[in-house]
């Protein structure tokens, strides 16, 4: 029973569900109680979310990952780039014709993918060892990965100062290296000593202290190969990365929890412009982003997986347009509170209607791929 609620995120779900019936029933009391979370969860808990993607991010790039080589990485990098550029372009679009102007900051919400939730669809729709699931994750990582890129950019948390990002990021970089060559074992180590002048750099940086551990994660005594992504057998490895990840899955869940509780309390009447772009541009542009872009990937040498059909990309695409968890996480980095920031969370929220359109969608496309399948085989045992 726990590893069913861990593995699928529910505490997630259980933490976001109670904001948002405590913030409609009473506001102001949830947000007594809400509000002196958001720097210990967002700036310090989510640092270990981030983590655990990007160990998934480098572990792809090592021998035998999927993003080990150009060829292997292009195709799921171009669906992540369309699914990304599509919705921002579609959000943008809307704030410029429709307005208010002030909503343009938020463009990058619509252009995250929740892991856990999307993978979560994408198994109840394929069948378990269809490409189509790896393909998704791939997606996803690779969206996340680009999206740490935006929101060290484009999303700084302060008054940005070079002097002292630099100077403490180059200090924990050197302290990670120093460790990484004394063969450092302990993963706590890397936590606490680079991990945390690394925090501190970005913090005082002006960027966002999420990140901490991003540029920390390669240092890390690793597996010389990729086993696959999420793969069973990564929890008996022993290197330092891996019992990294293993010692932190659990917490990160309850983390999760946290965050879905101390960011998703907004009241329904504050759904807005902000509500329908943020959905709008999710659920449209992630699934033609995707598509589109996945076929023009195809000009550049990029191959689909063998078994992914045309249709099944549009389901990818569905399912991807779930951003929830990093929706939320990019809606409270782009605006400090108010209208904008409510409404935009809203939209982040709802995104999860794209969980019964991707089922509905499925029957549908699957379907007709099945029918499709076995009118063949009743074709050739005929002939």
């Amino acid at each position: 029973m726990i590893t069913f609620v861990l593995d699928r995120s529910l505490l997630l779900v259980a933490g976001t569900v109670a904001a948002v019936c405590w913030a409609n029933v009473d506001f102001s009391a949830y947000d007594a109680v809400a509000h002196p979370l958001h720097f210990w969860v967002n700036d310090v808990g989510m640092v270990f979310f981030f983590a655990l993607a990007a160990k998934e991010v480098f572990e792809a790039t090592l021998p035998g990952g999927a993003l080990a080589s150009g060829r292997q990485a292009l195709s799921p990098l171009a669906a992540a780039v369309g699914g990304m550029v599509v919705p921002a372009a579609i959000y943008a679009t809307l704030v410029a014709t429709a307005g208010p102007v002030s909503l343009m900051r938020g463009w990058a919400i619509p252009c995250a993918t929740d892991i856990a939730f999307s993978a979560m669809v994408a198994r109840v729709i394929f069948p378990a060892g269809h490409p189509a699931i790896p393909f998704l994750l791939l997606l996803a990582i690779a969206d996340d990965a680009l999206g740490l890129i935006i929101l060290a950019v484009f999303y700084p948390s302060a008054a940005l100062s070079f002097t002292s990002l630099i100077g403490l990021m180059a200090g924990a970089l050197l302290l990670a290296l120093w460790l990484k060559r004394r063969h450092t074992h302990s993963f706590w180590l890397y936590v606490l000593g680079p991990g945390a002048l690394s925090w501190a750099a970005l913090y005082w940086g002006g960027f966002h202290p999420a990140l901490a551990l991003v540029p920390i994660v390669p240092f890390m005594p690793h597996s010389p190969r990729d086993l696959g992504i999420f793969d069973a057998q990564e929890d008996r490895l022993p290197d330092t990365l891996n019992r990294f990840e293993h010692w932190w899955a659990t917490p990160v869940q309850l983390i999760l929890m946290l965050f879905g509780f101390a960011n998703a309390g907004v009241p329904f009447v504050q759904i807005g412009p902000g509500t329908y772009y943020v959905l709008a541009a999710l659920l449209v542009g992630k699934p033609v982003g995707v598509f589109v872009l996945s076929m023009a990937g195809r000009l550049f040498g990029a191959r689909l997986p063998n078994g992914l059909r045309m249709g099944d990309l549009v389901l990818v695409g569905i399912a991807a347009s779930i951003g929830f968890t990093v929706s939320l996480f990019f809606a409270t980095a782009a605006f400090p509170g108010g209208d904008a920031l409510a409404q935009t969370k809203m939209g982040a929220l709802l995104s999860f209607v794209a969980v019964p359109l991707a089922l509905t969608s499925a029957r549908f496309i699957r379907g007709d791929a099945a029918k499709q399948r076995a009118g063949e085989h009743r074709r050739l045992a005929t002939e």
